[in-house]
């Protein structure tokens, strides 16, 4: 009778299933994720540090061997210091924040701020775009103009190292003065209030020079080609203030008599007598007004530049010329 009443034993059994990837589950992933973040960080790195130049990684290696603001060998004091030599909160900037100027070869430069001068080298290029620009302007103007047409040949342009040049030189049987005086021709005074106008259109100052030929002037005692290519350098000055330009515009006016040529081989030839307007560079007027120790500029250069322009040869000489 005891035996019926021992119950059976009851074991119970409990078997753990083994999920998908193991007893680390998915641990692995972000593992992984880790390590291609990083290896793609290091590519960046390295790929930054190759668009750089020598002097550039010279500097970033220096800021790291001295992050600090006290003086050291760091080239660039760095900023949001946590105390002396604590590391920078700032980012090393290189060039830019989103984009790298490309590198070939030569030094990046800082831009320069809306409120700082241009540095000589960026007003020189400055100088060469605006004058560049204005001669093709002045030279679209010419080919267009009914009145100006005629005298295109007498109009000769180019650019020299003081600014872009602009001569109204004598033809045979076409003189810009009456004989032997300062009294501008009627088309002369067209021509030159039409330059007037031009030279409104840049910040740029000028220079008027006048120029003879060889030829004596004789009528009047005491009175020579110096007196006269003076004078008909400021009549060629008012006659551009009557067209429009800024009294301000004008440095210097100049008579050179017969001492610069236009054609040396022939000094009777009527392209030597001429009036030359130069819209000077910005380091050609600091010279003119004595604001800068740079080398002197010479004022003339009897070469002109502008294709198809007359040339001292294919001008015709006159055996009877008048200044």
């Amino acid at each position: 009778m005891a035996g019926k009443e021992d119950k059976p034993t009851i074991v119970i059994r409990r078997v753990k299933k083994i999920q998908g990837g193991g007893h680390h589950g998915g641990s692995w992933k972000v593992a992984y994720a880790d390590f291609v973040t990083a290896m793609m960080a290091f590519f960046l790195v390295m790929w930054l540090v190759g668009a750089l130049t020598t002097k550039q990684r010279e500097a970033i290696s220096d800021y790291f061997k001295n992050p600090s603001p006290v003086a050291g060998q760091s080239t660039v004091k760095a900023q949001g210091q946590n105390g002396p030599g604590g590391a920078s909160t700032s980012m090393i900037k290189l060039g830019g924040t989103m984009e790298l100027p490309k590198n070939d070869g030569k030094e990046l430069t800082r831009a320069p701020r809306k409120d700082e001068p241009p540095s000589d080298v960026d007003q020189r290029k400055l100088d060469q775009k605006r004058l560049e620009q204005l001669m093709k302007d002045l030279q679209e103007a010419i080919a267009k103009s009914q009145a100006l047409e005629p005298f295109k040949d007498q109009l000769l342009l180019d650019i020299t190292p003081e600014g872009l040049r602009i001569q109204i030189v004598d033809k045979q049987n076409r003189a810009m003065f009456d004989l032997g005086s300062a009294k501008l021709m009627p088309y002369t005074v067209g021509i030159l209030h039409e330059i007037g106008n031009f030279v409104n259109r840049v910040p740029n100052r000028i220079t008027i020079a006048g120029h003879t030929d060889t030829a004596t002037y004789a009528n009047r005692i005491g009175y020579s080609n110096w007196e006269l290519s003076a004078d008909r350098a400021n009549a060629a000055r008012r006659a551009l203030l009557e067209g429009g330009m800024q009294p301000d515009k004008v440095v210097r006016v100049v008579g050179f008599g017969s001492s610069v040529l236009f054609d040396k081989k022939n000094p009777l030839n009527p392209i030597n007598r001429r009036i030359s307007i130069v819209v000077m560079t910005k380091a050609a007027e600091d010279e003119a007004l004595g604001n800068t120790a740079a080398v002197p500029v010479s004022v003339e250069s009897p070469v002109p530049t502008l294709p198809g322009a007359a040339s001292p040869a294919a001008a015709p000489a006159s055996a009877a010329s008048t200044p």
